[in-house]
């Protein structure tokens, strides 16, 4: 990434009155280079206060809970409060006991899940021989989807935890949803005034990890890009519909990293706007507040997930009394079927515009894994997409922001992007063996780190291991990676088409068909790396690995003292969703 502009530089930054933005994204792009302006005005840490440092504390999967840290320690140092920066993962038994002010930022990954960074912290701290923390205070801001039932599950558990611990809780835990950018800024002043109100330490500091490197990561604003190319890769028969799109960012100022992804700000289906409005009884054109509802629909707010909010409404006030009693039973399963529209037209509810509007969230940006590498196309990003399509009813419904890719966005039409760097998710050095799961879309990013990996020329051995459901519709990128195989890029490329057989055989499957293999890498240095669904796929894989290990080091308890060791040396990486 290109370093930021001077302060002096960023101070006169403006958005011009002619950019295609709404007002929406006009208040994102604001709140990027005020953090921007902010980044690059900050001045080193200063230690020499007298006070306790307070460690701040990270477990994130995508980079964001990484990022609010950053921003903590930048107000922290504003403030002339001394702090150390760690890894959730990077923090054992003692130093953690040692820690008498503690912050952390965690983030939860698809259905309640903990980061791949903080999960040997969540053993550690759940286990029995956990240390009393009686001497420790601590915060905790905690990152997730409010679209999931177990919203926040990580942060939620870690703060549970601290406080049975003994720990004395000196902010109440803040929980962000995915548009978590206004929620963590209203925190930061309220947790940094209580931590620079601390008295200075009277003893001397206990021994902790190494701590991390002060740096600036400032993510490169929002800007319009135009799709300079679109292509389907799957074929005409596939149970899927996968895209490949190209993004040119001549022009943007945007630069990348094998590894990152690209966000997009998406609209809603016209369709399904104009179903709202037809349910609502209203023209559109008529405000609500100060816009009208239409362009509310389309651009502001989201319309298939429904909020919290609105559920906890319709749980009061449904017509239907089952659907009020399955609400606050089982949301999950009265969603199962249901978008936002059909949940409406069930519980034979017509709730007021502006009542409506104040109760849905945020229309959000995706974030989608680059599949191209810069070394090969410095101008122009990929992206590997599945169009999300299904059934409510006797509705069809598309994803927001996959069918907007897909449908609603021609080429040479621009869209609002931005970059998000994952920089725990980046091919290994040029002399190390790499291993990559990607089955489906998940092969995304292991198809960038190939072309770094030829650009470079790099040594290191690589072998991938792919599949779907048939070969004949479902291999993306056959050519690049039958090509790669054939000239030696790829030292082993192992497919798994699930559906080309009697019995289905998926990735995890060809793992143990060659165990011996990997275990032989692993143990001679090579990096793991795993790309795609975290509900399913993602936790066969790891099981698999684990029964693979047990085989060759000796029991469980062997295979999970080396995955820790993989973790731990940031050799087991994984990019889910």
């Amino acid at each position: 990434m290109t370093a930021p502009p001077p302060p002096a530089q960023l101070s006169s930054l403006a958005i011009s009155p002619d950019a295609p933005f709404t007002a929406e994204q006009r208040i994102w792009l604001s709140g990027y280079l005020a953090g921007a302006r902010s980044a690059a005005a900050a001045g080193p840490v200063r230690k020499e206060t007298g006070m306790t440092p307070v460690h701040v504390l990270y477990g994130t999967e995508t980079g964001n809970a990484e990022y609010v840290a950053d921003l903590l320690t930048e107000r922290l140092t504003e403030a002339g409060v001394p702090w150390e920066l760690h890894e959730l993962d990077a923090v054992d038994a003692d130093a953690l006991a040692a820690m008498s002010r503690v912050v952390v930022v965690c983030s939860t990954y698809g259905d309640g899940e903990m980061p791949d960074n903080a999960d040997l912290f969540r053993k550690m701290v759940t286990a029995d021989d956990a240390p009393r923390l009686d001497a420790t205070s601590f915060a905790v801001c905690a990152l997730g989807d409010e679209s999931y039932e177990d919203f926040c599950a990580a942060g939620r558990l870690l703060d549970t935890r601290l406080a049975e611990l003994g720990a004395t809780r000196i902010l109440e835990r803040r929980d962000c949803d995915v548009m978590w950018e206004d929620a963590s800024a209203q925190w930061f002043p309220e947790i940094v005034a209580v931590l620079a109100a601390a008295p200075a330490a009277t003893t001397a500091p206990e021994p902790a990890p190494e701590p991390e490197p002060v740096r600036r990561r400032d993510r490169p604003a929002p800007v319009p890009a135009v799709l300079a190319h679109r292509v389907r890769l799957s074929g005409p028969a596939s149970d899927k519909e996968i895209h490949h799109h190209e993004f040119d960012l001549t022009g943007t100022g945007l630069t990348y990293a094998a590894g990152d992804s690209l966000t997009v700000v998406p609209a809603n289906d016209p369709a399904l706007v104009e179903a709202f409005l037809h349910h609502l009884g209203h023209d559109g054109d008529a405000p609500v507040g100060d816009r009208p509802l239409r362009e509310l629909l389309t651009s502001v707010h989201e319309i298939v997930t429904p909020s919290r909010d609105l559920l906890d409404v319709l749980a009061e006030r449904a017509a239907d009394a089952g659907l009020r009693a399955a609400l606050r039973e089982d949301r999950a399963a009265c969603l199962w079927d249901r978008d936002l529209l059909g949940l409406l037209h069930a519980a034979r509810l017509r709730l007021d515009p502006e009542e409506l509007v104040g109760l849905l969230r945020p229309l959000r940006h995706r974030a989608y894994s680059i599949s191209s590498s810069p070394l090969l196309f410095p101008d122009r990003v990929h992206l590997t997409v599945a169009a999300v399509r299904y059934r409510c009813a006797d509705r069809a419904v598309g994803g927001v922001c996959s069918t907007h890719l897909a449908d609603r966005l021609a080429v040479g039409d621009s869209a609002v992007v931005s970059l998000q760097p994952n920089t725990g998710f980046r091919p290994p050095a040029d002399d190390v063996d790499m291993i990559m799961v990607g089955p489906g879309t998940g092969v995304a990013p292991f198809r960038a780190f190939l072309q770094e990996r030829a650009a470079r020329g790099a040594r290191g051995r690589n072998w991938l291991l792919f599949g779907d459901r048939r070969s004949d519709h479902d291999f993306l990128y056959r050519s690049e990676l039958l090509g790669w195989a054939e000239d030696g890029l790829l030292t082993h490329l192992d497919l798994a088409f699930s559906r080309d057989q009697a019995e289905k055989v998926y990735v995890q499957d060809r793992m143990r068909t060659h165990g011996a293999r990997l275990h032989a890498w692993l143990a001679g240095g090579a990096h793991l790396y795993v790309c795609g669904d975290a509900s399913r796929m993602a936790r066969d894989v790891d099981a698999a690995l684990h029964e693979i290990l047990a085989a060759h080091t000796g029991g469980e308890d062997g295979a999970a003292g080396f995955v820790a060791d993989l973790k731990r040396g940031k050799r087991y990486l994984r990019d889910v969703y």
